[in-house]
């Protein structure tokens, strides 16, 4: 019995051709299509299903029940539905079947991973490392104050011009997916730390080409979205938190902190610039979370 005996097997073969010549797929996707897909090909040799007419829902079923048993992630299982699905797809494009056999089953949930967060004293940990005796450290400083404050992406933090900075009305135009804009709100320190970086930081850091950029590098140049993130790992590090610091986390302690105070989801959800707010209603899980830990803890009767 030669490698490529079995029909499916031809199939899969046809099909990781196509990804090479026609869709230019990197070496990397086609191995793992081929490693995925071949994992259920040999499934089906071993329960001798040799016809498409054969993958119906409850073989289907069965393989991720068995994915499932054998101790694979969800989120893994899903990915394998989607390879299955885009075999399914190609094989239509190409006259082989008349319908996607792998539609027949819908993919399990992936599991809702809770967004990460820091505590209030871990921001003023953070807050605590930027030496404010340098140009670098007010802008570390107020870089940190803002994307906590106002809960900026990091992408809208770097596209920030300092004719968007507002310190009499305590704000910033902000520039969101999709181009949509809104207005980020700023507390009493990121306006004095915003106030101090352009009185002090930036013109220091400002080289000999005036630039509109808020933020600047040590050049003069406009401060990049990974230059902000290697800043915030870099302090995170020096606070002594235990985990990793990512712009995103001080988005997500922004939402969750709002929430934990009483703010209303609705208000959130247009502060954060999210179009819907089931996006947003991610951070009411986190809130409830961390309720049941005060109950647990506060509570004489919660553990009895």
């Amino acid at each position: 019995m030669t490698a490529v005996s079995h029909p499916l097997e031809r199939l899969l073969a046809r099909f990781l051709d196509y990804l090479r010549t026609s869709r230019g797929a990197s070496p990397y996707t086609v191995k793992n299509y081929r490693t995925d897909i071949g994992q259920f090909v040999a499934y089906c040799r071993e329960h001798d299903v040799r016809r498409l007419t054969q993958i119906d829902r409850a073989f289907l079923r069965e393989y991720l029940e068995m994915l499932d048993a054998h101790g694979y992630a969800k989120a893994s299982i899903v990915r394998r539905l989607a390879e299955l699905r885009s075999f399914g797809a190609f094989l239509v494009r190409d006259g082989v079947a008349q319908q996607n056999p792998f539609r027949a089953v819908s993919a399990p949930r992936r599991p809702q991973r809770l967004p990460r967060y820091l505590t209030v004293a871990e921001i003023e940990a953070l807050l605590a490392v930027p030496d404010l005796e340098t140009p670098a450290g007010l802008r570390d400083r107020a870089i940190i104050e803002v994307l906590y404050g106002a809960g900026l992406r990091v992408s809208e933090l770097a596209a920030l011009d300092v004719g968007d900075v507002d310190l009499v009305q305590a704000q910033v135009r902000v520039t969101g997916k999709g181009s949509k804009q809104r207005l980020g709100l700023l507390g009493g320190p990121a306006v004095q730390a915003l106030h101090r970086y352009l009185e002090v930081g930036r013109p220091a850091l400002l080289g000999a080409r005036p630039t509109n950029a808020l933020w600047l590098n040590r050049r003069g140049g406009r401060l990049s979205t990974r230059a902000v993130a290697l800043m915030l790992s870099r302090t995170g590090q020096q606070a002594g938190l235990r985990q990793g610091v990512s712009p995103h986390m001080l988005r997500h302690s922004f939402a969750t902190h709002l929430l934990d105070g009483g703010a209303d989801i609705r208000i959130v959800q247009e502060l954060l610039g999210h179009a819907s707010l089931s996006t947003t209603q991610v951070y009411t899980h986190v809130s409830q979370s961390r309720a049941r830990e005060v109950y647990q803890r506060a509570h004489p009767r919660a553990r009895a």
